[in-house]
């Protein structure tokens, strides 16, 4: 269901999605001030219950089978965008961002994700309805990414030889303060760029490597393009506020990186498979969803022991 099949229908959820973005950004977050864990649990509880209520109404109009898909495709890319909230955080501290500027940026880098991410699903299920032999092309990209997820070491990466900061540093004047949170200021009669900047540039292009995990992924439980847009901006836009709100306790999920890597290769065997024989979208929501629980109460039942001195 493209854009030029159904304008009314994506003109009103893009509307929806601006009007969203604009009472967040001019009423709610009209002074900087850090978010608070209650406060972001509230916007986050918010998200997920429109996201529910919009799987509601696809189901009333569009039938039990695309509500199925959305809330699978939902599940997934809120899952895999959990795993971003771990870069975000390292950004974050490695440029030491004060905690009332760090709304604003992943405000700025969330829109921009939305942008990306229409523009990458519509191509993609244009090029896959194709070509769809790329369906086993990404269905095999989602097993090896599933795998290398498993046996990945959890190292830090030193962010001063990501050639995206090298070149931010070299092609822009970068102030050394934050100065209000504003992105660029005015020095005597140079226009320079504050850290603030380049972290909202860090997160736009991370986004963009983690979009070639997740969106391939969505492609495995639905080929709608309004399905697969509107199951990517919910999750997307309720992960700005599940940061502030699971920014403490990430390290916590101590499973997740199993957990997101069997969701990533059952969607990937599914994907192939789908030739033989295609797997019904409530057992994929089973599979989805089980694994997700059964990562979260694992974590829970078997957390991080600190190591004891000898």
């Amino acid at each position: 269901m493209g854009i030029v099949d159904q304008p009314l229908l994506w003109s009103a959820f893009l509307g929806f999605l601006l009007f969203m973005l604009g009472l967040d950004l001019f009423v709610f977050q009209r002074k900087a001030h850090v978010l608070g864990v209650r406060e972001a649990l509230a916007f986050t509880i918010l998200w997920a219950s429109l996201a529910l209520v919009f799987c509601g109404g696809v189901y009333r109009f569009m039938g039990s089978r695309a509500a199925l898909e959305f809330l699978g495709a939902y599940l997934i890319e809120f899952a895999l965008s959990v795993d971003n909230l771990f870069v975000f955080l390292t950004l974050f501290t490695f440029f030491g961002v004060p905690h009332a500027f760090r709304h604003r940026a992943l405000f700025w880098g969330i829109f921009g994700a939305i942008v990306m991410r229409i523009t990458f699903i519509l191509v993609g299920i244009h090029l896959v309805r194709r070509f769809d032999w790329l369906l086993y092309v990404f269905g095999v990209l989602l097993i090896y990414t599933g795998i290398h997820l498993v046996f990945q070491k959890n190292e830090q990466a030193d962010i001063r030889k990501n050639p995206v900061f090298r070149a931010l540093e070299r092609f822009f004047p970068i102030t050394k303060g934050y100065d209000s949170g504003h992105f660029f200021v005015k020095v005597g009669q140079k226009w320079m760029v504050t850290p603030l900047f380049v972290v909202l540039v860090m997160i736009e292009t991370t986004d963009i490597m983690f979009a070639l995990d997740s969106i391939p992924a969505v492609f495995g439980v639905t080929l709608d393009p309004f399905i697969a847009f509107s199951s990517n901006a919910f999750a997307i836009l309720g992960l700005r506020a599940m940061y502030f709100a699971l920014a403490g306790l990430m390290e916590l999920l101590r499973f997740l990186n199993y957990g997101l890597a069997l969701i990533l290769v059952f969607i990937g065997v599914k994907m192939i498979a789908g030739h033989f024989y295609d797997i019904p979208i409530l057992w994929t929501l089973g599979v989805i969803g089980g694994i997700l629980a059964a990562t979260t109460i694992a974590s829970v039942l078997y957390p991080h022991r600190p190591h004891k001195r000898a």
